[in-house]
């Protein structure tokens, strides 16, 4: 709700009906209004019209079809809808041949779309104020290595913060391992080790805000049963990330 005011951007809401019949769900505007209540964007006076009428945002909500696994169907609607960001809520998954059987949503879709994707990890800082409403993108992580390559993550890191806040922030390159690639006049930091643990560790030693990662997809075997870096990384990633498609 937030980046679509700061962008005046279209809302669409995509909704996984649940199994249980006659469960009644509230209507998302109805949340969305109470929300822009607490955060002071409308006044008391304000009814749900308001959202639209007066903040000019427009919001479509969509039920997916039962029958259809929930990546089946969100990938289906970007096939079908012009999308700038998705976002999605996840949480952290198991690993190996438990994770592959129980195939996370959300890294499915990492998979199979092309299109810029925002997980909010469950339990993880996230950069709006639930309460307030305030963004905070000052501190960008994006780790960096030859394949893929870094350099529209590197850029969609500083666009993304800047449309959200009005200010460019700090980006911090991170590199694991001896040799890291060229980024312009920008200095990266070399770290050894694990790569997702060195990863995960330095967005909560730099207290970033957001880790921006390129991604690529599977290669192989492993990669089919480990995931990829990104994948691995979302999994205990402490801080949103943005994964963004280099294919």
């Amino acid at each position: 709700m937030r980046l679509a005011l700061a962008t005046k951007s279209k809302l669409y809401i995509l909704h996984v009906l649940e199994s249980k019949v006659g469960e009644r769900l509230e209507c998302p505007q109805v949340k969305l209004h109470r929300l822009l209540l607490q955060w002071g964007i409308l006044n008391q006076m304000d009814s749900i019209s308001a959202i639209e009428q007066k903040l000019g945002l427009e919001i479509e909500t969509f039920t997916l079809r039962q029958g259809y696994t929930p990546a089946d169907e969100i990938v289906h609607f970007l096939n079908q809808h012009a999308c700038d960001l998705v976002v999605l809520a996840t949480h952290h998954g198991a690993e190996g041949l438990d994770r592959l059987l129980k195939n996370s949503v959300a890294e499915s879709v990492l998979r199979r779309s092309r299109t810029p994707t925002l997980f909010l990890t469950h339990g993880g800082r996230g950069f709006v104020d639930q309460v307030t409403g305030r963004m905070k993108l000052r501190h960008v992580l994006v780790p960096i290595d030859h394949s893929p390559l870094p350099f529209r993550a590197v850029e969609t890191a500083n666009e993304f913060s800047r449309l959200m806040t009005g200010v460019a922030p700090t980006v911090q390159l991170l590199h694991v391992g001896s040799k890291a690639p060229h980024i312009g006049p920008n200095p990266v930091t070399i770290r050894y080790g694990n790569v997702v643990q060195t990863i995960v560790d330095a967005a909560v030693e730099y207290d970033v805000d957001l880790i921006c990662m390129p991604t690529a997809g599977h290669h192989g075997v492993l990669d089919a049963l480990r995931g990829s870096t990104t994948e691995r990384v979302l999994r205990q990633a402490p801080r949103p990330l943005l994964a963004i498609s280099a294919m």
